[in-house]
């Protein structure tokens, strides 16, 4: 289906992926990027303000993971895993042999597994305030994580999903499942992380829930990565919802960054 919004015209669709039907949408010409949203997010409250800017150079392909937004649940638990292979299946179904990805949040760490379990459909990857390993946080975000409830949950984030989800009734699936994965959370070894081919560039916010340290320790361990740290909150350099203040400003995103590493 072609829709236009705000002068943007896009295809969106469902794709069979593994028991999903994974809701996507594609903007723009060119080489594919892909982009995966963090969790309790949707396409539009992680990524509409950098949408359009990317689409002048690219074809940006965005998609809703497992139970999130317009994409259904299937009666099994969020993993960081499963979500690699279920990318991997899409970008199959659409004839993209490899692909850019950049990953948000949970979204990184979803990237970071494409990158290890199908490095051959990965051209460079971009890890927007990926966690890799339980430190990468204060100690206390997983009490909070412990104590999770829906009620809690950034009213944005709510307010997004109820707005594209086929069944609003969901969103507590959705909330449930990916505290649960957090909870659940397992490093990701270091000999997996260093296997990592792909050129891959590493950006967080100096005010980010990932610490400096983590993300320093990550570019260490990726052999061919940059590292960027932004001035600003989780997400603000994208524009990610929850962040966005009244005096938002177009040039404050980082998209020249991104788009200035995979030109390269």
């Amino acid at each position: 289906m072609t829709t236009t919004i705000n002068n943007l015209a896009f295809d969106s669709g469902y794709s069979d992926v593994n028991g999903l039907k994974m809701y996507y949408e594609i903007y723009g010409q060119g080489k594919p990027l892909i982009l995966l949203h963090g969790g309790g997010s949707t396409i539009q409250t992680n990524f509409e303000k950098v949408i359009p800017l990317f689409a002048k150079n690219r074809k940006v392909i965005a998609v809703e993971l497992q139970a999130h937004g317009r994409t259904n649940d299937r009666n099994a638990d969020l993993t960081f895993e499963q979500d690699a292979d279920d990318i991997a299946t899409f970008l199959k179904n659409l004839n993209i042999d490899k692909a850019d990805i950049f990953g948000f949040s949970n979204g990184g760490t979803t990237t970071l597994q494409i990158a290890i379990r199908h490095p051959e459909i990965v051209d460079k990857i971009i890890l927007g305030s990926a966690l890799a390993k339980r430190n990468g946080v204060p100690d206390w975000f997983w009490d909070f994580m412990e104590q999770a409830t829906l009620e809690n949950m950034p009213e944005q984030l709510q307010s997004g999903y109820k707005k594209v989800a086929a069944d609003p009734n969901s969103l507590q699936i959705m909330h449930d499942r990916d505290v649960k994965r957090m909870v659940n959370f397992k490093d990701i070894p270091s000999e997996k992380i260093k296997a990592i081919k792909a050129p891959s560039l590493i950006i967080i916010g100096d005010k980010d829930l990932i610490t400096p340290e983590h993300a320093i320790e990550l570019h260490r361990e990726i052999a061919n990565s940059e590292l960027a740290i932004i001035p600003g909150g989780h997400g603000e350099y994208i524009g990610e919802i929850t962040t966005i203040k009244p005096n938002f400003k177009e040039i404050e995103l980082i998209v020249p960054l991104i788009e200035k590493f995979l030109d390269n």
